[in-house]
């Protein structure tokens, strides 16, 4: 539950923080490497929660690749919602499919 709770506290960090470039800039435009910095914060932030959370316990591949997916799918420029949708289907269908 405690993973949770961080991972919703962090999403809601990346939104205050995308939320504030535009309020303090007004209708200047950020430089594209600061815009790509900003996108991966969330996924950097989110593998870095997994990774931590896996602490000295057994690596559950299902995750694994139900993060993979997600990633793989953000860097296509999919939006993060989606990405983290698609990844938690796959892990649900790796499960199903191994049982």
């Amino acid at each position: 539950m405690k993973l949770y709770l961080c991972v919703l506290m962090v999403s809601v960090a990346n939104w205050f923080m995308k939320a504030a470039g535009p309020l303090v800039l007004g209708k200047r435009d950020l430089p594209p490497t600061v815009v790509r910095v900003t996108q991966l914060t969330a996924p950097a932030l989110l593998a870095g929660l997994i990774v931590t959370d896996l602490g000295g316990r057994t690596l559950d591949w299902t995750q694994l690749i139900g993060v993979a997916v997600a990633g793989a799918l953000n860097l296509t420029r999919i939006p993060m919602l989606p990405a983290a949708a698609a990844g938690v289907a796959t892990t649900a269908l790796v499960r199903l499919a191994l049982t």
